[in-house]
């Protein structure tokens, strides 16, 4: 009906062509049907295509199956998906192909810089990140592009001239067809239609706005080439060397010897290593399992791969690793599309495995963040403390609250993201040990933050809020609840492997219940706070764990109850703690949610540390915890020697200058309040230098820290322990055992 012509004309003209199977399917099919026929069978053009689905008639529940459930789950996938370049190339070889068959160079729709390749860059970049981002998922290609430049997608340049060139195309298209009704985007060839058309676009004459419109086209077109990173055809990169290489790939006959003179002749240190790591993936079940198109991505990355090493050093350590991180995508193989469409991303990937088997093993359990590796300006130039929550923030506001599974992945995604740009800073040396340190404290801060608004947001929703001192909290995230960071966490010093020391306070009336239509009493709430933050942050996902998480520090070690009240806290603390639990409250910081009651948390903290203490009794104390640990160290490395050269655990080591700067602290803070302003070992460090008056050269105990703490982050980077141990810091060591046993009286 709407089609029919009469003599009326027609309503609308109808084009079913889009449907499965195109013009010999069926015209109408269940959800089932069109569910299989995606998933089975749909083509990367469809997927384009579906970007602008939106189902119009029918009941609201149905409708949002078809999109939800089915349409965008076949649109948009769960990783960057930059095999659209693919598509998007072939598509439009096949448009550029059909445009000169039939003569249609004038056309303003399909040409080059036309409206097509406008619409093929939003819906490119829709399909690579949509899935992660879903404010992409939108129909409109305006506001799409909008969303697109506010991002930083894409450029805002580009974004600027190609939508002045859509409106103006656009403009002109209605022109073209509103002066005969018909269905053409060509440029008129007779006077009359393009004087109609000069006027309908108010240009002055035919000369001027086709002057306009190719300015307009060129610009579009060099954008778009950009977009794609080719001038003319993508194929002109290969290079006599890719092809060499390929040729030896694809060789049924070729040996290992074959592959070790060739590797020779490129200029590969150890041809052999080389020519087992290449053969050794090749023989992996899931290597020989993987699709064509799988195939087809890898003979395209191999020749790619070896010329980027043979660039830069033909090292073969450098090649084993990449191959790890092969190996880790061969089931989404779609990360090695983005690595042969970003030759910088490529080389970005190989230099930092060059570096450290860290980078390697990194990637290779979380390969999303192989997308960090396209722009090598913020790789290597970690955001702002500041910008970090407001990242993360932004990146969560994309995710549906009730979405809990993608929240956690996010989580991960992002820890993991930073510290790969963290660490790519340290090994530039662009940042040193003390300030990566203070960034991957920053980092779990904005992730303890985040995890705990969730689960905080997820309760209140089921049970309402809870009540304090026999009124309603007020409806503000995580009232009357606060994390307290002990360890590493709390004294800013966090390594890439930390795991992060906890202890949960809440201030509420224990009787006191929630105001929500399921009503649980305060105590329980906050418990079960404090059990879905640590599972938000722990819980193994698809995506690995964000941080592990020890409570153990907890009043009552594992025996106590996970969340605290302020009260039963501060009561502990004066009357049962252990003098271990307050060398360890030495280090203790607020760090995430009430700040009221992380200002509570900080007057208990400075009453406990700043009591009067017999000094004779804390030294034998002191001392005898840290023999403990020494014998458990022995136990624990199975050998006394190894464990002598440990640099945290050994003699002379990390852990007894942090015992000499908890015992002053817990000696002098009863005369020097202001000893325990700061948490982390330097400044501790520092304000008992400025303060006390003991026989001891601070100096020289901060510079033995901090090149202690430097010796082991290279350790987790390169994972390889320092040459000795500590014996490779013998003045060091020496300096922090005479300070040790001139205090303690060894």
């Amino acid at each position: 009906m709407l089609d029919a012509r009469t003599v009326d004309g027609f309503v609308y003209r109808v084009d079913m062509r889009l449907r499965p199977y195109g013009s010999s399917g069926a015209l109408a099919l269940n959800f089932a049907s069109f569910e299989d026929y995606f998933y089975t069978q749909g083509r990367e053009w469809e997927r384009f295509a579906m970007i602008k689905a939106r189902a119009i008639t029918g009941l609201p529940a149905d409708r949002a199956y078809l999109i939800e459930k089915i349409v965008q789950p076949f649109v948009y996938r769960r990783y960057p998906d930059y095999s659209s370049f693919e598509a998007l190339r072939e598509m439009k070889r096949l448009i550029k192909s059909e445009v000169h068959r039939k003569g249609g160079e004038q056309n303003i729709k399909l040409g080059n810089g036309g409206i097509r390749e406008i619409e093929f860059i939003a819906q490119a970049t829709q399909l690579i990140y949509g899935g992660r981002d879903q404010r992409l998922q939108d129909t409109g290609l305006q506001s799409v592009y909008s969303t697109l430049a506010e991002a930083e997608y894409l450029p805002g340049e580009w974004v600027k001239t190609l939508l002045e060139t859509y409106r103006y195309l656009r403009d002109m298209e209605h022109g073209i067809q509103g002066f005969k009704d018909q269905q053409t985007q060509l440029l008129p060839q007779d006077q009359t239609a393009q004087s109609a058309l000069v006027a309908a676009m108010q240009e002055d004459s035919w000369e001027v706005m086709i002057a306009r419109m190719s300015d307009l086209r060129a610009n579009v077109t060099a954008v778009f080439e950009d977009f794609l990173h080719e001038e003319g055809d993508a194929s002109a990169d290969q290079t006599e060397s890719d092809y060499h290489w390929l040729q030896l790939w694809l060789d049924q006959d070729v040996t290992a010897e074959d592959w070790q003179a060739e590797f020779l002749r490129a200029g590969f240190d150890e041809p052999e290593l080389c020519t087992k790591a290449l053969m050794d993936l090749h023989e992996l079940p899931r290597f020989r399992q993987m699709s064509a198109s799988a195939r087809d991505r890898f003979k395209e990355f191999l020749p790619r791969l070896l010329d980027t090493i043979t660039e830069s050093g033909a090292c073969a350590l450098t090649l084993e690793r990449v191959l790890k991180v092969v190996q880790s995508v061969l089931g989404r193989t779609i990360y090695l599309v983005l690595l042969n469409e970003n030759a910088e991303a490529l080389r970005q990937l190989c230099k930092l495995c060059a570096e450290s088997q860290w980078f390697a093993d990194h990637i290779a359990a979380t390969p999303v963040v192989l997308d960090d590796l396209l722009d090598p300006k913020s790789l290597y130039s970690p955001p702002p403390r500041e910008a970090l929550s407001d990242e993360l923030r932004q990146s969560l506001l994309r995710i549906p609250e009730d979405d809990l599974e993608a929240q956690m992945d996010c989580l991960r995604n992002f820890k993991q993201s930073h510290m790969l740009r963290v660490a790519a800073a340290e090994i530039s040396d662009v940042l040193p040990v003390m300030k990566v340190s203070d960034y991957l404290t920053w980092l779990a801060e904005a992730c303890v933050e985040a995890a705990m608004e969730i689960a905080w947001r997820n309760l209140v929703q089921k049970h309402g809020y809870p009540s304090a001192k026999g009124r309603a909290i007020e409806p503000v995230d995580c009232a009357g609840f606060a994390v307290v960071g002990y360890g590493k966490l709390g004294g800013i010093e966090l390594g890439y492997s930390s795991d992060l020391d906890m202890v949960f306070i809440y201030n509420a009336e224990d009787f006191g219940s929630t105001d929500g239509d399921k009503q649980i009493n305060n105590q329980l709430f906050y418990t079960r706070l404090g059990q879905r933050l640590v599972h938000i942050l722990g819980a193994q996902t698809t995506q690995g764990y964000c941080y592990e998480v020890d409570m153990r520090l907890r009043p009552s070690g594992n025996s106590g109850m996970l969340v605290s009240s302020l009260a039963a806290f501060e009561k502990y603390q004066h009357n049962d703690a252990w003098t271990w639990e307050h060398q360890a409250l030495v280090r203790a910081r607020f760090i995430a949610g009430d700040s009221a009651l992380g200002g509570e948390f900080d007057r208990v903290r400075q009453d406990v540390l700043c009591k009067q203490r017999d000094l004779t009794d804390l030294l034998a104390e002191v001392a005898g915890m840290r023999q403990k640990m020494r014998l458990a160290a022995v136990d624990k490395l199975k050998s006394q020697e190894i464990a002598d050269q440990n640099i945290k655990q050994g003699r002379g080591g990390l852990i007894d200058i942090e015992f000499i700067t908890q015992y002053l602290i817990l000696a002098y803070a009863q005369d020097y309040p202001e000893l325990v302003r700061w948490t982390d070992n330097v400044r501790l460090l520092e304000s008992l230098a400025a303060t006390v008056d003991v026989p001891l050269e601070f100096a020289v105990l901060i510079d033995a820290y901090r090149a202690l703490r430097s010796a082991l982050h290279r350790k987790s980077l390169s994972g390889v322990s320092y040459p000795g141990g500590l014996n490779g810091f013998a003045k060091e060591r020496e300096q922090v055992q005479r300070a040790f046993a001139e205090l303690f009286k060894e």
